[in-house]
């Protein structure tokens, strides 16, 4: 599996080749990890073979998950934890919608 979340309001760049400030903004407005999961009851682990931040390389993820109809929610099992983008406290829902 893998994840990939960029901020909703992400600006591209002046050129093809960002400048050290844009690189930073960019970077800052990103999550991505790859890797297996498991799947116990109402959670998923996700065990994080590559990261955008290698300090999640080699750890698990775990995650709250819901089915309701056509939609799939995540969130994060720890609430108020420290955000891996930010490093500011916060929480997470992210939901999917399938489309037919």
């Amino acid at each position: 599996m893998y994840v990939m979340l960029v901020k909703e309001d992400r600006r591209a760049p002046a050129t093809d080749v960002p400048t050290d400030a844009e690189r930073i903004e960019l970077f800052a407005g990103l999550i991505a990890y790859t890797g297996t999961y498991t799947i116990d009851g109402d959670k998923v682990s996700h065990h994080i073979d590559t990261s955008w931040n290698q300090a999640w390389t080699g750890t698990t993820q775990v995650r709250q998950f819901r089915t309701d109809g056509k939609s799939l929610s995540l969130k994060g099992t720890t609430v108020n934890a420290l955000t891996g983008a930010t490093g500011r406290e916060g929480s997470f829902v992210v939901t999917w919608t399938k489309v037919e």
